[in-house]
């Protein structure tokens, strides 16, 4: 096991990256399109349960089966990286939709009408007292989103996309335990550093809470 690790280093980590990058990259999309749809959710009562039920249900899609659509639905080759950051999008927005929106439903109407009352208009009401109150929830949302992602990317490897996954194919096919113990091994370490990675950044812009703490 080790021994197939020292001599495969350089290859593991070059698929740790690409791995990397596939998992993240989709997870910056995706909360940029959950924020306003989240506070669409919010500011319109009647419309949350159709919003948030819609993009819930883009989660029930397996994988497989979009990282197969999407090159006929987007018109790129099926092994075209672009497929799983769409694709991964999509679940992001779908995990994270609901996390904005009940983080800003978690922000005390005290507060909004302070800021009402300062002379806050409603997009820097927004921005500047209501998304960082709402951020500790958002972030809980969004470490689910990055270990998922970075789970799911794994299995795009069945259709060609060369990551981390690329090992579990290769120990299956080969009936080699080595190189699939080190990409789960891999995987959960990198899974580790995204959560750390967004533990610090809200710590980082939550002064307050840190504080408080």
């Amino acid at each position: 096991m080790i021994d197939w690790f020292v001599h495969n280093a350089p290859r593991v980590g070059a698929l740790a990256l690409t791995h990397a990058w596939l998992a993240a990259l989709p997870l910056v999309l995706g909360l940029a399109i959950a924020l306003p749809l989240g506070w669409l959710a919010h500011r319109l009562p009647r419309l949350r349960l159709a919003i948030v039920s819609l993009a819930g249900a883009l989660y029930t899609v397996p994988s497989l089966v979009l990282f197969i659509l999407l090159p006929l639905v987007l018109g790129t080759r099926i092994l075209d990286p672009f497929n799983v950051v769409v694709a991964m999008t999509l679940y992001t927005v779908a995990l994270l939709v609901r996390t904005v929106a009940d983080g800003l439903a978690s922000v005390p109407e005290e507060v909004r009408q302070a800021a009402l009352a300062m002379g806050f208009g409603a997009f820097r009401r927004w921005v500047s007292v209501e998304l960082p109150l709402a951020l500790p929830v958002i972030s809980a949302g969004l470490r689910v989103a990055a270990v998922s992602n970075v789970s799911i990317v794994s299995i795009a490897a069945l259709i060609g996309v060369v990551q981390l996954g690329s090992l579990f194919t290769e120990g299956f096919a080969l009936l080699a335990l080595p190189p699939i113990v080190v990409g789960s091994i891999a995987c959960v370490l990198l899974a580790f550093v995204f959560d750390l990675a967004i533990i610090g950044l809200t710590r980082l812009a939550t002064p307050w809470a840190r504080g408080r703490a």
